[in-house]
């Protein structure tokens, strides 16, 4: 993996120098530890002392008998596991030090219907070869520019699988790795959210997802990014009130030399506008503004206005292995509840993650005071986000439910789900269990082209 820089990179990476802080390295005998003692991504094989949390054994990376190929809903892996016990209000204090602030309030909230099935835990999540090679030359070349704003030096693996520095440091470390994180190289799916009343009423809004993954582009290298992390295309097909709207996203790697770019068509008057407003709270109209903009894959996009601070990590309940939920034919009533998910329908394990606490910088502005992130060890994907208002209350709970893709393989989310705890409502992404297919995954590179603008335009007036 080569690491050519050009001239324009350079110059602004070095107007940056003044204000980063110094990194040490990771030393090349450090990066030896990764697929040795610790896992190919940074975590270590061992299990916990106690033995609930199991040694990594290198993941799942084979399908079960009957599965046809990507695109197919994943048939589970682990049929005749048993909830090994449910955690409800009546008992969260006996299991408290292993659940999230967020948990418990859901379990306060709404005690006669939110508990948390716990079952063995698994850890499943894997990558291939080729990603392993280049998370080991990311280990020891990959920095962070300025403040957090971008990333130099890493492509096609994990940036940071050995978190290094001071807390601040490692707190943007483990963020970058949740942003750059493993899903393959590309992928498209056809999917519905839902924003669900305190009455249990909902409208499906369906839309039609592709995403080309650039940073994992099996034909390139940093040099051939174009300070792209992947490009992103949304077609709205229902309701009619929205069909026709698209949405195009060129996501950056180096946020100083240019920040996200985003366009958006509207179907009304036919034109493709610029959308600058894409980002940190901007309120996600489909989602009924429950979610907003930086919100999306749990989080996404800068970091510039926070305070960050890396807290260690902690053994949590975490939903993990959710196959049944993601089930073909699942009919989405069975799935959706008034006031959250099904929880019979879901997967708790215990695993080691990541604590990162982020906190609104003075004479910034965003909707939330403060979040808290939930890092999974093995896959790098926030899995648990406690979001606060600006009085410091508890306000929002997201939730990531992730499972192996065996055919990348890799750990990915199924769903994500956004509670409001005032407004007693939630909102789910990513339904797809009504639909012929799920996610559709291929290794093939598209022409960059396909994702531009012009052809924003032309493939919405089809």
């Amino acid at each position: 993996m080569m690491y050519n820089k050009n001239a324009i990179l350079g110059g602004l990476l070095a107007l940056s120098v003044a204000s980063a802080p110094a990194w040490a390295a990771v030393s090349a005998s450090e990066a030896a530890r990764l697929g040795q003692e610790l896992t190919p991504f940074g975590s270590p094989k061992a299990g916990n002392s106690a033995g609930t949390i199991p040694a990594w054994t290198g993941g799942l990376t084979e399908p079960p008998p009957g599965y046809e190929g990507s695109g197919q809903h994943h048939i589970n892996p682990f049929p005749d596991d048993e909830v090994l016990f449910t955690i409800t209000p009546a008992n969260m204090d006996q299991y408290g030090e292993y659940l999230t602030d967020g948990v418990k309030a859901l379990l306060e909230t709404y005690p006669t219907t939110f508990r948390v099935p716990v079952y063995q835990s698994r850890r499943t999540h894997a990558v291939p070869d080729w990603v392993a090679e280049n998370t080991r030359e990311n280990a020891v070349n990959a920095e962070i520019v300025g403040q957090g704003e971008g990333l130099d030096g890493a492509f096609g693996g994990y940036p940071f699988p050995i978190l290094h520095g001071n807390d601040e440091q490692k707190a943007w470390q483990a963020v970058w790795n949740h942003l750059t994180r493993w899903r393959g190289v590309s992928v498209t799916r056809r999917s519905s959210e839902v924003a669900v009343q305190t009455n249990g009423d909902y409208s499906l809004v369906t839309s039609q997802q592709e995403a080309f993954f650039n940073y994992y582009n099996p034909e390139g290298g940093e040099e051939d990014l174009d300070n792209v992390i992947f490009y992103y295309l949304s077609f709205t097909q229902s309701p009619p009130r929205l069909a026709g709207g698209a949405i195009l996203i060129h996501e950056t790697l180096n946020q100083i030399i240019n920040p996200r770019n985003g366009w958006g068509y509207n179907a009304g008057q036919r034109r493709v506008r610029r959308a600058p407003n894409l980002g940190y709270d901007s309120p996600i109209a489909a989602a009924d503004n429950l979610r907003t903009a930086d919100d999306t894959d749990i989080f996404n996009g800068a970091l510039d206005r926070y305070n960050w601070n890396y807290e260690g990590k902690r053994e949590i309940y975490i939903p993990y292995n959710n196959y049944r939920i993601g089930e073909k034919g699942l009919p989405y009533e069975e799935i959706l509840g008034i006031s959250h998910l099904n929880p019979d329908l879901t997967r708790w394990e215990l695993h080691r993650v990541h604590v990162v606490e982020a906190t609104l910088k003075n004479g910034e502005r965003h909707i939330y005071g403060k979040r808290r992130f939930y890092i999974d060890e093995d896959s790098w994907n926030t899995v648990l986000l406690d979001q606060y208002d600006g009085r410091g209350e508890l306000w929002r709970v997201t939730m990531g439910l992730p499972k192996n893709y065996y055919e990348l393989p890799g750990v990915w989310t199924v769903l994500d789900v956004y509670h409001d705890l005032q407004a007693r409502r939630y909102h789910v992404l990513g339904l797809d269990t009504e639909e012929p297919n799920t996610r559709v995954f291929t290794d093939e590179v598209p022409n960059k082209r396909y994702f531009s603008p012009a052809s924003l335009r032309r493939r919405s007036v089809r």
